[in-house]
């Protein structure tokens, strides 16, 4: 069955710090980041952004969160802005952390993903592992709790990618040659019947002042 997401139009965009040059939010799960191709995908956090700063002009986004994943999401609201954060995150100047919930018991408490994926053309957006065709995807991971206040079988875990490719975490967290447990509520990786969001959420932004170049840092623990 197709999944539709929900109606998210009455739910306003929160924002987290703003400044003249850029703004950070807390993106909701199911919210695009960027306007999809059809012309009912235009409701994402770029045109709300749009909508709230009446002089952002531009691109806007530096990067992107899965429309599923929630949490903390950085935009330049000028074109300077845009170009220096984006430039930022191409060099990996910056710091990113998530938290999840997977599926299942992890028996390690820390560890080191390397695998290469690409996306499958008989079944967008689905990434699948290719040694040879795909793109390295870069993880470190930490168990932060085993026990937690839900009566599933799960564990809590700290993603830091420290490359950027599509569905990294929830590929390094499923595949066998991975973590081997999937992100609770992936429809995509795992299963979706247990949960009707899937548990992944930005909790740590860190990157240089688009114009000053200080260091700036934000957190946002996760709602689950």
């Amino acid at each position: 069955m197709k999944f539709t997401p929900p109606d998210l139009r009455q739910r306003p965009l929160s924002i987290v710090h703003q400044e003249p040059s850029f703004v950070v939010v807390d993106k909701m799960p199911d919210l695009l980041s960027v306007p999809g191709r059809a012309p009912d995908m235009d409701d994402c956090v770029v045109n709300r952004v749009r909508d709230l700063f009446s002089h952002a002009e531009g691109s806007l986004a530096a990067h992107r969160l899965d429309m599923e994943t929630s949490g903390l999401m950085v935009l330049g609201l000028t074109p300077d802005a845009h170009r220096n954060l984006s430039r930022q995150f191409e060099q990996r100047q910056v710091a990113k952390t998530y938290e999840a919930l997977v599926e299942g018991h992890v028996t390690g408490d820390s560890g080191h993903i390397e695998l290469a994926f690409r996306v499958d053309l008989n079944d967008r957006p689905r990434q699948i592992l290719d040694p040879v065709h795909g793109k390295l995807g870069v993880t470190n991971w930490l168990v932060l709790d085993r026990d937690g206040a839900s009566d599933r079988d799960e564990t809590r875990v700290r993603f830091t990618p420290l490359t950027g490719r599509t569905h990294q975490l929830r590929v390094h967290a499923a595949h066998p040659q991975g973590l081997g447990h999937p992100i609770v509520g992936d429809r995509l990786y795992g299963n979706p019947a247990l949960a009707d969001r899937l548990m992944l959420h930005s909790t740590k932004l860190a990157f240089h002042h688009p114009v000053d170049d200080h260091w700036l840092e934000f957190d946002l623990p996760a709602p689950f």
